[in-house]
């Protein structure tokens, strides 16, 4: 396949896998912003992040808690605990233990209403025909938003439960008497949808009814924004959000096991993964030979002595004798500068410099012969002769 058909077919993929990552990114934002969670990690319209968010603005130190409510310790005086509308409803232990604390909460929706019943309230939803609500003294020239809940008092002292434990005993609470209760949000029929219950010790609790007041869309498009951030300002500097009943437990995840859950939702780690799949098939089909493997073709070198008979059967076909002695009167130069001997340019003038370094008959005799066979038309058997009076030369010059 021709190099620009590969890089073709490579961007074609690679465009591919881009717009599939996109739609996937694109559906999981979708997903996301319907998330119905009323956690204050979601920016989506059921979210409660612009509720957290506003309330750091002011202030107000927000702590997400992400671990179970039975290893909550006493808050401090300037601090409450938050239970917004918990997507894991609230067990009988976890109430009996929050009952019992000796810090202010703030508990919200139908998930926190066992800890409500401990502490003398119940909630009431009202799915099918929300209450619109009375809007408080001071508040915003917005549209109040409707509840979808109010909430009941109960006359019990005291509030037994069996139904989350799994040995089958028997969780029971005891409901504190109240010293005030302040009715912060009410409907038009003066049902309360949000009080606060003073306590003997100076104990504080926040009850509101329905947790969708907490929406990032609701605090948006309605009046209920001042009113929800009011319940934490500015009686509190601090509030601890809990975050393990809307699914964020602390898992210790490491930096490792956090890219791998990034990569599995994020589209840019989706991209990732899909160029890294496209790599490892890339290099499996490479490294596959098909068929049995091709037999090496040897390329034997030719030796010097068949190289210089062939250049001698293409002079003598070509009746270059002339040529043939001088090329061998120039390999003979050649051999013997090598050795410190450079001669001059001209072939001839170097061949009679060679005179004074021969001593005996033999290299005159031979120096004579090549001379005559350079400078004159030689035969094949003159060719013959200059090529043995090379090798004479050679013999008497080499060690010279």
């Amino acid at each position: 396949m021709r190099p620009r058909a590969e890089l073709g077919i490579a961007v074609a993929i690679l465009a591919a896998l881009a717009v599939g990552a996109t739609l996937l990114g694109s559906r999981r934002a979708r997903n996301a912003d319907t998330d119905p969670r009323r956690s204050t990690y979601l920016a989506g319209p059921s979210g409660a992040s612009a509720w957290a968010e506003a309330l750091a603005r002011l202030g107000v130190r927000v702590d997400r808690y992400r671990r179970p409510a039975l290893s909550l310790g006493d808050v401090k005086r300037d601090g409450v605990f938050a239970v917004i509308g918990p997507a894991q409803r609230l067990d009988a232990r976890e109430a009996a233990h929050l009952s019992a604390l000796g810090g202010d909460l703030l508990l919200a929706g139908e998930g926190a209403d066992v800890a409500m019943a401990c502490l003398g309230y119940r909630v009431s939803t009202r799915w099918s025909d929300p209450a619109a609500l009375k809007a408080p003294p001071g508040a915003e020239q917005r549209p109040m938003p409707r509840a979808r809940a109010e909430l009941v008092r109960h006359l019990a002292t005291t509030i037994v439960d069996s139904s989350d434990v799994y040995d089958g005993r028997r969780v029971s609470c005891s409901v504190p008497s109240p010293i005030g209760v302040d009715t912060l949000l009410r409907t038009i029929n003066d049902r309360p949808v949000a009080i606060r219950v003073g306590y003997p010790g100076g104990r504080t609790v926040t009850l509101v009814a329905d947790d969708g007041l907490f929406r990032n869309s609701i605090l948006r498009q309605t009046a209920a924004g001042p009113i929800m951030l009011g319940l934490v300002t500015p009686r509190y500097q601090r509030v601890i959000v809990d975050e393990f009943h809307q699914g964020f437990a602390a898992s210790g995840t490491s930096l490792a096991g956090a890219t791998l859950a990034w990569s599995a939702r994020s589209p840019w780690g989706w991209i990732v993964w899909q160029l890294v799949g496209v790599g490892v098939i890339a290099l499996v089909a490479s490294g596959i030979r098909f068929g049995p493997a091709r037999q090496v073709i040897l390329r034997r070198r030719r030796s010097p002595l068949e190289h210089v008979r062939a250049l001698a059967t293409a002079l003598a076909a070509a009746r270059g004798h002339e040529t043939a002695v001088r090329l061998m009167a120039q390999g003979l130069r050649r051999r013997l500068s090598r050795a410190g001997r450079p001669g001059p340019a001209d072939l001839d003038r170097w061949l009679a410099g060679l005179a004074s370094s021969l001593r005996t008959e033999r290299g005159r005799g031979a120096l004579a012969t090549l001379t005559d066979a350079a400078s004159g038309s030689p035969t094949s058997a003159g060719v013959l002769e200059a090529a043995n009076a090379v090798e004479t030369l050679w013999d008497e010059l080499k060690t010279s």
